[in-house]
């Protein structure tokens, strides 16, 4: 009977362990299924033939607003559509959690810092995060016009929430995305995220 329940735990662990897995750089990203913060279901196939930045955000956090409120992150989606790339911020935060921003209020406060994503979407119960595998805000993540996943990580160099550290550190993903759209394979296709833990409904 022990020996069973111990069974039963190990295939339950790598049950989970399965459904939590995050896609590596390479393989193909996983179809999201989202309402955007007007109510409209987006999909991230309807882009497929163009590049696409996956952006894991949450207002209450320290390192988001790092980016956010010295400019950084609008700069870089400046740079992104520049090159024809969509921007598809993504809030996994739960609805229940102290850090959770209705949907008009998260637009709103995204447009007060001149953020132009394509679309934001809600991801209350956290499909699209556990899919991804997303840890953190901010984690960012490229995918290619055939739907290939091609970066992975951080948005810089510099794991810290200082916006002091931003014009010595190296951005991962405006560098992947210069690289990616000019032919070229990216030099730092995975790189480790840094931020605060998504929270995720339990």
């Amino acid at each position: 009977m022990l020996l069973r329940r111990a069974l039963l735990a190990c295939v339950s662990l790598a049950l989970a362990a399965a459904v939590h897995a995050a896609p590596a750089v390479g393989q193909a990203a996983p179809e999201i299924v989202l309402k955007d913060a007007a109510g409209q279901t987006v999909k991230l196939s309807d882009y497929r033939g163009r590049y696409v930045v996956l952006e894991w955000t949450n207002p209450g956090c320290p390192f988001v607003r790092k980016h956010y409120d010295s400019g950084n992150m609008a700069a870089t989606q400046q740079d992104a559509a520049a090159r024809g790339v969509v921007w598809l911020s993504v809030n996994s935060t739960e609805r229940d959690s102290g850090d959770y921003v209705e949907p008009k209020k998260l637009v709103a406060w995204q447009k007060e810092r001149k953020l132009q994503s394509t679309a934001t979407l809600m991801d209350e119960e956290g499909v699209a995060g556990h899919a991804y595998g997303a840890r953190t805000t901010p984690h960012m993540y490229i995918v290619d016009p055939q739907g290939k996943l091609v970066y992975a990580g951080g948005i810089d160099s510099i794991a810290s929430s200082s916006p002091a550290d931003i014009p010595r550190a190296v951005n991962y993903v405006r560098q992947g995305l210069a690289e990616a759209t000019a032919g070229k394979p990216i030099t730092n296709a995975a790189t480790r995220p840094y931020g605060c833990s998504i929270k995720y409904k339990s």
